[in-house]
């Protein structure tokens, strides 16, 4: 069965005291065939009225299905953004994604991706869906088991799906960037965003991502043992076809001394910018010398033996291998409390391992597979927390400001009784996360006073008149 993400009959008249929206309302209806063209209007109200949507989050939190944590590093603002929009475009469709800003601007390019990107990609799925032989009703609510399906009619209806998933995540990151391009009031110039974006439509796992934020899968193997499986690759110009494609465009590749592991990107007459990732969303200094916003596209089939997903900025994959995420959501005590504690871990490890650096931001998504949380018999003070944060980001009273300060919530800690020793480990991790947290209140975005472990972006291009061209 399949269903809208609300089925709200009132009108888009009055929003302002927090209602429930129906998506008619935002003009993303999945059931119908015709779509009336939607103007620039529509869009600014979509937009307006995201935050009166049910079941999707932004901030600290847990769904039904996952939890959500992002925390801010030692770099000023918080740059990183993310999401989980359970019933997207049905009742077994989820959305999640994690989005890393870098730049002067970044944490404005990260959550404006945030929240149009999904807009966009539903209504790509719908264009795309509605042209098949198939409304977009019947490819989001197909029912394998209802009758004998020839192997290879089968096979060709599966290869046709991937094309159209394929093309809408295509167009949407197409009109994303486009679309932050003609930004009056967004300079992208020096500043952009990575994306990794997953739609979950039961079995059938679709992705799509720019730059080097990361997804990892838990699965059991045939000893019943929990491994990781990395989902994405991270786009970084070190990877020898993002190199040659920047070098062909006149871009040039290079490390700097002090940092012989990080390759950059540079522009052909300046020293600038050193973006160290190869594609992203923004940076339209570097476009026209190889960095693209095409994202990799990927379809995976979830068994009984996947568990979890986890998607995260590189924030936390610097300190943290694949198998040591796996293990700590895994070993968390509760499932709503996985992503706090994991973002917890990140912090105490840079702290060990970069003790001179500065801190990157780290934004985590952990999607359950089995649509569980936690059991009834968890702490009801977690959950009545995990219900009031919930109920503020429907309301939209968890406003975020430009600056970034107290932008989002944090709900309170966790107090799950755990072992002696595990207590112990666990509130060492947290004290030094809050320790490292209170330090960069005051701070404002300082990424381009040098080079720190691993900042996105070295330094802004000086251009003149005589040298803007390639």
């Amino acid at each position: 069965m399949g269903g809208c993400v609300s089925t709200s009959s009132s009108t888009c008249s009055s929003r302002s005291n927090g209602e429930k929206v129906s998506p008619e309302c935002l003009g993303i209806s999945m059931f119908s065939r015709k779509r009336s063209r939607r103007t620039f209007s529509d869009h600014v109200i979509a937009l307006k009225h995201l935050s009166s949507i049910p079941n999707r989050i932004f901030t600290n939190g847990k769904s039904r299905t996952s939890c959500i944590y992002t925390q801010q590093g030692r770099k000023g603002i918080n740059q990183d953004a993310m999401i989980v929009w359970e019933d997207f475009m049905a009742e077994d469709v989820t959305f999640c994604g994690v989005f890393d800003g870098h730049g002067p601007h970044g944490h404005l390019v990260a959550r404006k991706v945030r929240d149009a990107l999904p807009l966009k990609l539903m209504s790509f799925l719908q264009s795309v869906e509605s042209k098949g032989n198939g409304s977009a009703a019947d490819c989001c609510n197909e029912n394998p088991g209802s009758e004998v399906v020839d192997p290879d009619k089968d096979q060709v209806n599966t290869d046709k799906v991937d094309t159209q998933r394929r093309e809408a995540f295509l167009q949407s990151y197409k009109a994303m960037d486009k679309e932050l391009r003609s930004q009056p009031n967004l300079d992208c110039f020096c500043s952009g965003s990575t994306a990794i974006t997953l739609v979950k439509q039961g079995s059938n796992l679709y992705m799509g991502y720019i730059g080097d934020s990361r997804a990892i899968l838990a699965s059991k193997d045939d000893n019943d043992s929990m491994v990781a499986v990395q989902l994405t690759v991270d786009l970084k110009p070190d990877l020898p076809k993002e190199a040659e494609r920047i070098k062909q465009c006149k871009g040039r590749v290079f490390a700097l001394q002090d940092e012989p592991e990080v390759q950059r990107v540079w522009l052909p007459f300046d020293n600038a910018p050193g973006l160290a990732m190869a594609r992203a969303f923004g940076d339209f200094c570097v476009k026209d010398y190889g960095v693209i916003s095409v994202p990799e596209f990927s379809h995976r089939v979830l068994t009984e033996r996947d568990k979890f997903i986890v998607l995260a900025s590189d924030g936390v994959w610097d300190v943290l291998s694949n198998e040591e995420v796996v293990e700590i959501v895994s070993s968390a005590p509760t499932r709503s409390s996985a992503a706090r504690i994991l973002v917890d871990c990140a912090a105490r490890e840079w702290k060990i391992k970069y003790p001179t650096s500065k801190m990157d931001d780290c934004a985590v998504v952990c999607l359950f597979l089995d649509g569980k949380m936690d059991l009834e018999s968890d702490n009801e003070e977690e959950q009545c927390l995990s219900s009031a944060a919930l109920q503020s980001n429907h309301s939209g009273i968890a406003a975020e400001s430009d600056d970034g300060h107290n932008s989002e919530p944090s709900l309170q800690r966790n107090t799950t009784v755990r072992s002696a020793e595990e207590n112990d480990i666990y509130k060492r991790a947290v004290a030094e996360a809050d320790q490292e947290t209170a330090m960069t209140e005051d701070q404002k975005w300082s990424g381009l006073e040098g080079v720190t472990r691993v900042n996105s972006l070295v330094q802004l291009p000086r251009f003149s008149d005589e040298r803007q061209g390639p």
